[in-house]
């Protein structure tokens, strides 16, 4: 098996409403998959001013990619 450029994998979980965000970004910026717009994403998250590091004790439900986004058991109303 060849090696891979990016032998690392991560997953995430979304909600449908923050992965039509996604596709929707990814798309108007034309880049070529998802994950690299999930890298690119990341890269200008990083770079950003002011980036805070998490709490220690936060939890993953705690950073949603749009504002206010909940994650629910049933259909979004």
């Amino acid at each position: 098996m060849a090696d891979l450029e990016r032998p690392e994998r991560l997953q995430i979980m979304l909600t449908a409403e923050e992965l039509a965000a996604l596709e929707n970004w990814r798309f108007e910026k034309r880049m070529p998959s998802r994950s690299a717009a999930v890298r690119e994403l990341l890269r200008r998250g990083l770079d950003a001013d002011g980036f805070l590091t998490a709490a220690q004790g936060s939890k993953s439900q705690d950073f949603g990619i749009l504002p206010n986004s909940e994650i629910t058991d049933g259909p979004v109303e």
